[in-house]
């Protein structure tokens, strides 16, 4: 069973448009990219995949000459399908296991593009890595993340819940009754998270201890992942530093920490192998004096976390119990997975053609340290927002950030309902989606 995704219409959008590029469809292993591609198919009348890592004879049509003509003979004969322009959908899959098939997209787009040609793979950012130049200008790609709460919400048959949820804000704030209901759908997402397979699961049996299985299945299968990396870095080594990711989530990251038997050149290696393959993402510090947030970044002051909330609480065996009993996060965030949870949902509505880094702010001194969660561009301006885990709790840090960079407005995110406070709007931890859509 297939469920709907935001990637669907960006993916149908391209395939509507004249001047069309070949399509890279980019993000972590099993986050759903080929069923989505798969998905766009039933709107040609043709459709060719291309598995080249288990059609490895495939491979060889690629092997010297790569002039599209030739290849889409070729691939058409070898398929017994046709390739038409426009009623043929050409989908590379795994393109990662065959190098010269990257360099093929290019071609395409230069002799052949009226042919709808996607391409995807796990791993693919290391392949990438060594075409650092593979189709700059002739290439389109699209950047896919696990499930948002809004895909998890349709999946549940709530369709109009997210519409009722999209309209809501700060002067206009969700009846109780509906505001309780998308609190308890949330606690859910958290302990399943956004990975396809487990939501599918939920979606069907509504069995949380079989998503828990189905989430140590693609635990298992990530970590097996790791000896295809890069050779010259032990396996042990990416487990290690894998591990004390998710340690030390929602603090600095620190390197010392990270393994037991490496330097620092080892440690700074393997997690950007981590971030080139879609598991870590890290959260910058940033000066936030302006904008870009980037130009002010110190690459030596980062947090490091998990893609997916029910990875994370899954390899460290949270009590998801105590977690849907009570009314507050407060006991299971030692892992600071309410702060987690909103960095993840703002990369997942962000514009899926680039990539998005993240930021936060933090201000060490004699008189006590301040901290702000995330930090974001809004026009022209900084836009600071705090994460609460519960619907308490002071914020001197982010009233002082105000204060100190001359801005009059900042967010908090909570288990409360829209409000304000002051120059402070408040947003609802469900509400991610909301809260972007009125800034952009």
């Amino acid at each position: 069973m297939y469920i709907n995704r935001q990637i669907n219409k960006v993916l149908l959008d391209w395939k509507n448009l004249q001047n069309r590029k070949p399509l890279l469809v980019r993000g972590a292993r099993q986050i759903g990219k080929s069923s989505a591609v798969k998905e766009l198919s039933k709107a040609f009348e043709h459709y060719i995949e291309v598995d080249f890592e288990a059609q490895i004879e495939v491979r060889t049509f690629f092997e010297g000459n790569l002039d599209p003509v030739m290849l889409c003979n070729n691939l058409s004969v070898y398929f017994k399908t046709p390739i038409i322009a426009g009623k043929t959908l050409l989908f590379f899959d795994e393109i990662q296991a065959c190098i010269p098939a990257i360099s093929s997209l290019r071609y395409f787009y230069e002799k052949l593009p009226q042919v709808h040609l996607i391409a995807a793979g796990s791993l693919l950012e290391f392949a990438l890595q060594e075409l650092p130049s593979f189709g700059v200008g002739r290439i389109r790609s699209v950047f896919m993340y696990p499930f948002s709460f809004d895909e998890f919400l349709e999946s549940m048959g709530e369709q109009q819940l997210v519409r009722l949820k999209k309209q809501a804000d700060i002067n206009k704030p969700l009846s109780l009754p509906f505001h309780h209901k998308l609190i308890a759908y949330f606690k859910q997402f958290l302990i399943i998270g956004g990975m396809p397979e487990a939501v599918a699961v939920y979606s069907q049996t509504k069995d949380l201890l079989s998503v828990q299985a189905v989430l140590d299945d693609i635990v298992v299968s990530l970590k097996s992942d790791f000896s295809k990396y890069k050779k010259r870095v032990p396996t042990i080594r990416i487990s290690e530093v894998f591990a004390s990711v998710i340690s030390q989530n929602g603090g600095k990251f620190k390197f010392v920490h990270a393994a037991s038997d490496a330097n620092l050149v080892q440690i700074k290696e393997t997690i950007e192998l981590l971030i080139m393959a879609g598991l870590v993402i890290p959260v910058t510090h940033s000066s936030a004096n302006g904008i870009p947030l980037g130009a002010e970044a110190d690459t030596k002051k980062r947090k490091m976390m998990l893609l997916d909330t029910g990875l994370f609480q899954r390899i460290l065996e949270l009590n998801i119990g105590q977690l849907l009993a009570n009314n507050d996060f407060d006991i299971i965030n030692k892992g600071a997975i309410a702060e987690m949870a909103v960095g993840l949902e703002w990369l997942k509505y962000g514009n899926p053609g680039q990539p998005e880094n993240l930021y936060y702010w933090h201000r060490e001194g004699a008189s006590g340290n301040a901290e702000v969660d995330y930090v974001f561009q809004n026009g022209e301006s900084v836009l600071p927002l705090e994460v609460k885990a519960s619907n308490k709790g002071a914020m001197q840090s982010l009233f002082r950030f105000l204060k100190e960079k001359n801005i009059t407005k900042g967010v908090r995110v909570s288990l409360e309902n829209f409000s304000l406070y002051n120059a402070i709007e408040v947003y609802p931890i469900y509400a991610i989606s909301t809260l972007r859509e009125k800034l952009e």
